[in-house]
């Protein structure tokens, strides 16, 4: 089973301690989300994981080694972490075939990710002529070239428009379902919520969460209901008596809390009330990532005076 294991993981740059006692696995045959705040040590730990910083103390290993004694690495551990890291005055392709050439990865297997990628017809093009979206396909195909069992993205949805968006959140499924560990950063929440099936939540460097993405959510928020019908008076007087916390909103529309539709619909059944809309409102993962964060964030911004009013 080839697994991301940190174990007891700690980095101290001087008196700053960036990553602190740090253990969790990230396992094969699903999407992991790894989030947090700004600050929150999520980057040193991918550093760490792939031997580009030394622990100050605790280890990270890959399928049970450390990343630095991995021989041909590409072929164990594909990495995006810096979308700006091919030298500018390279071609695409000419950037993949010195990374297959350093880590013995055959030649075709480099036209074979530029097509993935979608880059093909753009791969004899200086990488320097690229935009932003551009180079992360790009760091994208580096990633795939040694066809690694494990894959680490660092923001991987950053500079793409929708359609990559989609493309790459299609990658990481698919990858997960050819049994491939894929561990991915990013602080876009609705985005790691279309993908991720487990999540690492990191707080000034500290764990905060390891845990299953649905169970993390329907924990941290609680159930609503949506419901709508022809007699207000009737659901409100309804409610009361059967001491249901609702809130009554625009058009008539009631958002019933700490509840769940067959509870809700049951009741109406039994008043007699016809339904002209009920559905659950489920909780988000950015609802529950604030509501964890909250206290973790290193830096917030103050209300404006305007924004202020405005609330």
């Amino acid at each position: 089973m080839t697994s991301i294991d940190v174990q007891d993981l700690t980095k101290e740059y001087g008196r700053e301690r960036a990553v602190d006692g740090l253990t969790f696995t990230v396992l094969p045959g699903r999407v992991t989300g790894f989030l947090g705040p700004n600050g929150a040590g999520k980057s040193t730990t991918m550093r760490l994981v792939l031997g580009l910083d030394r622990p100050t103390s605790g280890t990270a290993t890959v399928g049970g080694h450390a990343y630095a004694t991995l021989r041909e690495p590409l072929r164990h551990v594909g990495a995006l972490l810096d979308a700006q890291a091919p030298h500018g005055s390279r071609t695409a392709r000419d950037h993949l075939r010195a990374l297959a050439a350093s880590n013995r990865v055959p030649e075709r297997r480099v036209d074979t990710v530029l097509e993935e990628v979608g880059l093909a017809s753009v791969a004899r093009r200086r990488v320097r002529t690229y935009s932003l979206g551009m180079r992360q396909r790009l760091g994208v195909a580096g990633a795939l070239l040694g066809d690694p069992p494990v894959v680490l993205l660092d923001e991987p949805a950053n500079g793409l428009d929708p359609e990559g968006i989609i493309w790459v959140r299609e990658l990481m499924r698919a990858l997960a379902r050819e049994g491939r560990t894929v561990f991915v950063s990013s602080h876009l929440m609705n985005e790691t919520a279309s993908y991720a099936d487990h999540l690492v939540v990191l707080g000034r460097g500290r764990l905060l969460v390891d845990t299953p993405m649905r169970g993390f959510i329907d924990t941290r928020v609680q159930p609503r209901v949506r419901v709508r019908t022809t007699d207000d008076g009737a659901l409100r007087r309804l409610f009361a008596d059967r001491g249901v916390e609702a809130v009554e909103g625009e058009g008539g529309r009631w958002t019933v809390l700490h509840a769940r539709v067959e509870d809700v619909g049951r009741l109406m059944s039994a008043a007699g009330l016809p339904v002209l809309e009920l559905a659950a409102e489920e909780g988000t993962l950015e609802q529950a990532y604030l509501d964890l964060t909250a206290a973790e964030t290193e830096f917030t911004a103050t209300p404006s005076p305007t924004q202020s009013q405005e609330a």
